[in-house]
């Protein structure tokens, strides 16, 4: 018998969290939502959504569950630890993984929780901010496809392009490598916008007329000049360390993950002393 989804909760009410829960809640599903910001699960409140006290406490109450955290330590947490979705689960459960992590780690989570009553999927996001507000965001998908089109109608409350790419670990394969090529354009719109300043050539007019041309990229398209790309060390660890593990040579990724440390010293963002581990 196909899976029923008709109660969803959000683990991780932020910046992207916030507007999916919305999302979700204002075409119909029962939204459940849980964050360790109280501000954050204020504001969720707000708009409708029920506020649960713990992981545990929201899963007991789902049929899905979107985990939308940053860092592969906030999942495990929200996952494994006291009072964690594994600990409220209920029978069929199914968790889906929209956090950034590595391939490796999604997998090392599902096996983790081998025997339990849920069931995994990934469902990494991309386009942004703006694309959460507006219930557009894309979706890269993977895990057992019949469980993954059961949840398709939660998805498309803020996603218009779903896209289910095969097992489990495959979204966040296809997460890794949108990412690769996000930072190569983003290194690429950089250094080439800082030759034509360099030479005496306004920025923005360039800007334009590439976005007409051969050039044209997403980054361009929605260039800001004080990005603050707090991402950009994770997804590149991520790359270079799933590379390395399938004795494959990227040396294009080492570069951009220098050149990218390079505009954020340029624009006096933050470097983290260690990349750590992805999420």
């Amino acid at each position: 018998m196909a899976k029923v989804i008709k109660r969803v909760g959000v683990i991780g009410l932020g910046k992207m969290g916030q507007p999916m829960s919305r999302h979700l809640h204002n075409k119909g599903f029962e939204t459940i939502g849980y964050d360790v910001v109280p501000a954050a699960t204020r504001a969720a409140a707000a708009q409708g959504v029920r506020i649960a006290a713990s992981p545990a406490e929201l899963a007991s109450m789902c049929d899905l569950v979107i985990v939308v955290v940053g860092f592969d330590t906030e999942l495990d947490a929200a996952l494994f630890g006291p009072k964690g979705v594994l600990e409220g689960a209920k029978e069929d459960l199914v968790v889906a993984v929209s956090s950034t992590i590595a391939p490796a780690h999604m997998t090392s989570v599902a096996e983790k929780a081998r025997g339990t009553r849920v069931e995994f999927l990934d469902a990494p996001l991309a386009r942004g901010e703006p694309a959460a507000e507006n219930g557009k965001l894309l979706i890269f998908g993977g895990g057992e496809k019949d469980t993954f089109e059961a949840c398709r109608p939660a998805f498309a409350t803020f996603a218009d392009a779903i896209h289910y790419l095969g097992g489990l670990g495959a979204g966040q394969i296809g997460k890794m490598v949108n990412n690769l090529i996000l930072w190569a354009c983003i290194s690429a719109n950089d250094e080439g916008l800082k030759l034509a300043r360099t030479l005496g050539v306004t920025e923005e007019p360039l800007r334009q007329a590439l976005l007409q041309s051969s050039a044209r990229n997403w980054a361009l398209e929605t260039w800001l000049g004080e990005r603050t790309m707090p991402w950009a060390e994770k997804d590149m660890t991520i790359v270079l360390q799933e590379a390395d593990d399938a004795r494959l040579s990227l040396p294009l990724c080492g570069v951009i993950k220098e050149v990218i440390k390079g505009i954020k010293i340029e624009r006096g963002l933050t470097i983290p002393k260690a990349a750590g581990k992805s999420g």
